[in-house]
């Protein structure tokens, strides 16, 4: 396959009345059933006068029809533009905005707190649980939705059938998607990734994983799709390997994502770090951590009997059926890496980036190395900037098939990413082995990782909090997954209207919860830490943020 939308139409008709997508615990549909819906939704688009290379934008929770959603507008040839549902009001009209979007299809959440009127170029909004309209500024817009099964009739007056699946040809370098590092104007980076990177990330996928996982089989979707890793592995992969995919379409609490790996099943687990941090300390430390368990455990007679049962224990916890579970968008915890290691888990790691859509690198589990995260996956150079690169850490640097094109409108940004012999500057630091393993030694930029894999950048909070009454300076930084801000306060301003350190605490108690109303669920801040000196600065005036690190 040397074509993106030629996967996607194979896979439609070799896997025609097979199960494909199901909204967990809802409605299934089988690949005929999503060939007929994108088909409709490209008799939408027609009518509606879009044309290939017109924006697209998605915003809802995982969903079946957001699939639909998604998969129409590539193989039209429009360019889709995924927005994370949970980004706020403004966060969305921001990237709809500056993507310059002709449609939005919006989840039925979303759709509850936007407002048309802040996107004024869209001609429609489109609510995907049924793709009805919910807004339109367009007559042919409202003519085809009213007369869609007619012309779909019109079309296809026998039986549409899978002789009639044939999609927009892509070429490598034709833009396929927008993908947007965030919602806030001043940081946003849309990151445009052409139909080779998505092509590549599939084909590697296709040879890595999916000669180990059989067509067929279930695929549990708990990541966001219009994250670039959940969409690539879980859905894209999932659904032209031929798997049936479950939509978690709702917050994937613990408990929830429990009882449906029990009920899915799933041949293989793509996961962050928490997911898999809370199942092994809920559900099977306090089973190996008895006295009884520890003492067998030791016996070399009997403790590898001990370590396959517990093994397979763990594996039950992930449904009982996967091939492998596979971290990535985060470090993973070492204390419960080395735990699943010792006993013969399968688990491995992944790295990737927005910007590369998203796999560098990857490796099997049977390949994999404790504390790092893969070898560079098929159409992939990385290399560390070190004089040393084994053992003394300088910044990952990666290029080949996987790279996006630049940033959206944004030239100064692409220029600093991408140099001129085409290597992408990822920002984070590390070593590589002598065989090519990749190991993480800490991050060059400020961003961090939520815990499901939202990236989160620092900047954009404390610019919000700097403007909050009694704050002159803030940093905002990670631990064990929490945000933490630390604030310099305006002690000047304090002594003279009278306030003690309890008054200026209340303060800011009250600045963390409105500040939290505006922020994204997965960017909110847990705790407000006053610091009473001014923080230390580079001679750019920027503060040395790894000075504070050890201060939350």
């Amino acid at each position: 396959m040397n074509s993106f939308n030629s996967y996607i139409e194979k896979s439609i008709v070799d896997n025609w009345n097979k199960d494909a997508l199901t909204d967990y615990q809802g409605v299934t549909y089988q690949f005929h059933d999503v060939a007929r819906k994108i088909e409709k939704v490209h008799i939408l688009l027609e009518y509606s006068g879009v044309r290939k290379g017109d924006k697209i934008a998605i915003c809802g929770r995982n969903s079946s029809h957001w699939a639909v959603a998604f998969f129409a507008t590539l193989t039209y040839g429009a360019v889709a533009v995924p927005v994370l549902h949970e980004f706020n009001e403004e966060q969305i009209y921001n990237i709809v905005n500056h993507s310059e979007a002709k449609m939005l299809f919006v989840g039925d959440i979303v759709v509850k707190s936007i407002d048309a009127g802040q996107m004024p170029a869209l001609e429609g909004i489109i609510n995907l649980p049924d793709f009805s309209i919910h807004t339109s500024r367009s007559e042919k817009l409202d003519y085809a939705r009213e007369h869609l099964n007619e012309l779909f009739g019109r079309r296809y007056p026998r039986a549409f059938t899978k002789e009639d699946v044939h999609y927009h040809i892509d070429n490598p370098e034709e833009l396929a998607l927008i993908n947007y590092t965030s919602g806030t104007t001043g940081f946003s980076k849309g990151v445009m990734l052409p139909y080779r990177a998505l092509w590549s990330n599939l084909d590697f996928c296709m040879q890595a994983i999916g000669t180990k996982v059989a067509s067929g089989s279930n695929m549990l979707s708990t990541l966001p799709m219009a994250h670039m890793y959940g969409m690539a592995i879980e859905f894209i992969f999932g659904f032209c390997h031929g798997m049936h995919i479950y939509f978690l379409n709702r917050l994937p609490s613990p408990a929830i994502i429990a009882k449906a790996f029990s009920d899915v099943k799933p041949s293989i687990v793509i996961a962050v770090p928490l997911v898999v941090e809370k199942i092994v300390r809920k559900a099977i430390f306090p089973i190996v951590q008895t006295n009884k368990m520890k003492l067998l455990m030791n016996m070399p007679m009997v403790n590898k009997k001990v370590k396959e049962r517990i093994c397979e224990y763990a594996l039950k916890a992930f449904g009982g059926n996967a091939y492998e579970v596979v971290v990535g968008g985060a470090p993973l915890n070492q204390e419960v890496e080395a735990f699943l290691r010792s006993i013969g888990f399968p688990i491995t790691m992944g790295y990737g980036a927005t910007e590369c859509a998203p796999l560098i690198t990857f490796s099997d589990h049977n390949d994999f190395v404790s504390g790092s995260c893969g070898t560079p996956v098929s159409n992939m150079e990385v290399k560390i900037l070190s004089n040393d690169p084994e053992n003394i850490a300088g910044e990952i640097v990666t290029r080949g098939i996987n790279v996006m094109q630049g940033y959206y409108k944004n030239p100064q940004a692409t220029e600093q990413a991408l140099d001129k012999d085409g290597w992408y500057h990822t920002g984070d630091l590390g070593t590589i082995s002598d065989d090519g393993h990749l190991f993480i030694r800490g991050r060059l930029k400020n961003m961090l990782l939520g815990a499901n894999g939202q990236n989160i950048y620092p900047e954009e909070i404390e610019d919000k909090l700097n403007s909050m009454p009694m704050v002159i300076e803030s940093i905002v930084l990670q631990k064990e997954n929490k945000l933490v801000a630390l604030v310099h306060p305006d002690l000047e301003e304090a002594d003279k209207i009278g306030l003690n350190e309890k008054d200026i605490m209340d303060i800011m108690e009250q600045n963390r919860t409105e500040l939290n109303e505006i922020l994204p669920p997965f960017s909110r801040i847990s705790q407000i830490k006053l610091h009473n000196e001014e923080f230390a600065k580079t001679p750019k005036k920027s503060i040395k943020r790894y000075l504070y690190t050890d201060k939350i």
